[in-house]
């Protein structure tokens, strides 16, 4: 079986896990090839959050320093899967669709597939503010990075293990969703885009709109015009995954791809 590990970051969520655990089909990616572990991260909280991840048959692991990305990067250091799969623990992340986009990952050949939330039927589960903000920074981020990524800010992502070892990725808070992508695509690793269901959140909202807001404006800037840390190529990484010694020379950046259409209609197109 192939192994996928299902990374949670969780501030405070102790009324939300219960129904995103209940979310998570394991039975069916079980009967698909998946074994499945839960990493919930519990960054700091102040209520039942890892008594109850633990309670549901989830792993545990603590990031006592707070932050969205610091909570993932506990979380994926921590992972034991082939392929790593992400959410918030908020309810609006649609985690039963995990079997049908893990089986688009493996007939693509996908490295790295992120989600599209901003669909017209999407509206009514986020503020017309934040809807109108997640459009801006996305244009920009795509101005920026041409990677033509419709939703930049979007909580879902899944991608195998080792696109994780060749992005340079800094941003320990909320700016770090759209820099694992824009690293990620820069990086030349195989990617789509997908439509999803985004659902109305559970419990306290814990983002600050204008403070987060200006910090991934800031962050698309300074990513954009920094120097890259030294990393493996993705020529290197996928040699060193089955076995064969890597080229002296990366081969050619591939095309780059979107899904054109919804994901449950099967039908792709290449940008």
């Amino acid at each position: 079986m192939d192994t996928l590990s299902i990374v949670i970051p969780a501030l405070n969520e102790a009324e939300n896990l219960p129904s995103v655990m209940a979310s998570i089909p394991v039975a069916e990616l079980a009967a698909e090839g998946w074994e499945t572990e839960v990493v919930v991260v519990d960054n700091a909280s102040v209520d039942d959050t890892a008594e109850v991840a633990r309670r549901l048959g989830a792993r545990v692991v603590s990031q006592p320093e707070r932050g969205y990305g610091n909570a993932y990067q506990a979380g994926f250091d921590a992972a034991g899967g082939e392929v790593i799969a992400t959410g918030d623990a908020d309810c609006t992340y649609p985690f039963d669709a995990l079997p049908e986009m893990l089986r688009t990952l493996r007939e693509h050949d996908v490295e790295f597939m992120t989600t599209n939330r901003l669909l017209r039927r999407n509206r009514g589960a986020m503020k017309p503010s934040h809807f109108a903000a997640n459009h801006a920074l996305s244009a920009l981020s795509r101005t920026l990075f041409r990677n033509g990524l419709k939703d930049s800010q979007s909580g879902m992502w899944i991608f195998r293990r080792y696109v994780w070892h060749g992005v340079d990725v800094r941003s320990g808070g909320m700016a770090f969703s759209q820099e694992i992508k824009n690293a990620a695509t820069d990086a030349g690793f195989r990617f789509l885009e997908v439509p999803i269901d985004y659902r109305v959140r559970g419990g306290e909202v814990k983002l600050r709109a204008l403070p987060d807001g200006m910090g991934n404006l800031r962050q698309l800037f300074r990513h954009r015009f920094r120097r890259p840390a030294v990393k493996q190529t993705p020529d290197q990484l996928r040699a060193e995954r089955v076995g064969l010694p890597h080229r002296s020379q990366p081969e050619p950046r591939p095309q780059e791809t979107t899904f054109a259409e919804e994901l449950r209609t099967g039908r792709y197109e290449a940008v």
